[in-house]
């Protein structure tokens, strides 16, 4: 089955669950449909850019057809004129059999499209697509007239879910499926004690200082606690002028952005993992983090919040701990606690078994496969990208 994987931007490193299924879906029998191409195709992959700019006549009717498309659709993201022309042309060339849509947002663009081509359309729901994205009722309006034109629908948490219903936005065939780590590259080394990492964008979704602040009154008589921060982001140089207002920037190592060989090595020898994720004021939330995936995998103690899709993932008490978002002090009290379990090991083979059971992408991928084949076995004429749907 060949595969159209759509995404924003392509090749992203940092996005391994969209590379893992460019790679992998399928035994690797994929294109890919991006809005920006960054100039790196590793997987030698067929590629079609959809914003590769406008010819000049598309430039003369855009105002139609945005008006157009925005009146019919909800959204004014559908490719038009040469540019769906080309886009037609691509996926009709490349014998594409079914199109994911790694967000919702990019669904938004193909799915009347797909129908017309009585292509089956499947979306993925990963974040900010079904938090931030949905502030408006212009796009939760885009949303529920593109629910019935999809085939089916997955996303990484039920929060996600719940939250795109608590709009009246549901598919009939939807399912969790978390992004999921590689477990046979992420695993646990020899751990060295009082080892802490965070890993993120320095950003508001984030709360890096909360992060610094509770780790400095966790680890106050600690002077052997140390805590790398990797990543990079508007935040960054404010935590590093925090780290030096507390007195604490001799335990702290800020490594900026890193490759994700680089995370894994560091998550594989830390005993610690903290990730204080919070609802952005602009209402934007996680899924379910990937690197809280990879460091259980990594058999870390997690330290996090009751967030989005994060406590599907650890069992508090258990695997980690988890407080409310911006309680600072109880952030302090769970890492306090978190050093103090009696049997760190045992803690550590449990968060470690939980992601073996949970988040073996070898396993997630195969459940993704199986999925979408049911899918279109059991699609009724009319659903998800048959023909006789209302045509782009």
């Amino acid at each position: 089955m060949r595969v159209a994987i759509a995404t924003g931007e392509y090749h992203l490193g940092g996005e391994t669950f969209i590379n893992r299924h460019i790679e992998h879906l399928f035994g690797g029998d994929t294109v890919v449909v991006c809005g920006r191409f960054r100039g790196d195709n590793p997987y030698g992959k067929p590629y079609f850019v959809r914003r590769d700019g406008l010819s000049g006549r598309d430039i003369m009717v855009a105002p139609w057809w945005l008006l157009r498309n925005r009146m019919r659709h909800g959204t004014s993201r559908l490719p038009f004129g040469e540019a769906k022309e080309a886009l037609i042309r691509f996926l009709r060339d490349e014998r594409v059999d079914v199109i994911l849509a790694e967000f919702g947002t990019q669904a938004l663009a193909l799915a009347p499209l797909a129908n017309a081509l009585g292509i089956p359309i499947f979306t993925y729901f990963r974040g900010t697509d079904a938090s931030k994205a949905i502030r408006t009722e212009r796009m939760r309006s885009a949303y529920r007239k593109m629910m019935p034109r999809l085939t089916g629908v997955f996303s990484v948490s039920q929060f996600l879910l719940d939250n795109l219903a608590k709009h009246g936005i549901s598919h009939p065939d939807s399912m969790v499926i978390p992004s999921g780590v590689d477990i046979r590259r992420f695993a646990p080394q020899a751990k060295v004690p009082l080892s802490f990492l965070a890993v993120g964008r320095f950003v508001e979704k984030k709360a890096p200082m909360t992060t610094l602040r509770a780790f400095a009154q966790a680890t106050a008589d600690l002077p052997l606690a140390r805590l790398d921060f990797i990543g990079d982001g508007p935040l960054l140089e404010p935590t590093r002028a925090l780290a030096e207002e507390l007195g604490i920037a001799a335990k702290l190592r800020f490594h900026g952005a890193q490759p994700h060989n680089t995370v894994r090595d560091k998550l594989m020898s830390t005993q610690f993992f903290l990730q204080h994720s919070v609802t952005a004021r602009d209402g934007n939330t996680e899924g379910l983090p990937t690197a809280i995936q990879e460091a259980m995998a990594c058999g870390c103690i997690t330290v996090s919040t009751r967030h989005a899709g994060i406590p599907e993932a650890i069992d508090e008490g258990e695997t980690g701990f988890l407080v409310d978002e911006h309680d600072e002090a109880g952030f302090a009290k769970a890492i306090a606690a978190a050093i103090n379990v009696p049997d760190l090991s045992a803690m550590s083979a449990r968060a470690r078994q939980a992601a073996e059971q949970r988040f073996d992408n070898h396993v997630l991928l195969k459940l993704l496969e199986r999925h979408i084949q049911d899918a279109l076995l059991a699609a009724p004429p009319g659903l998800g990208g048959l023909p006789n749907q209302a045509s782009a």
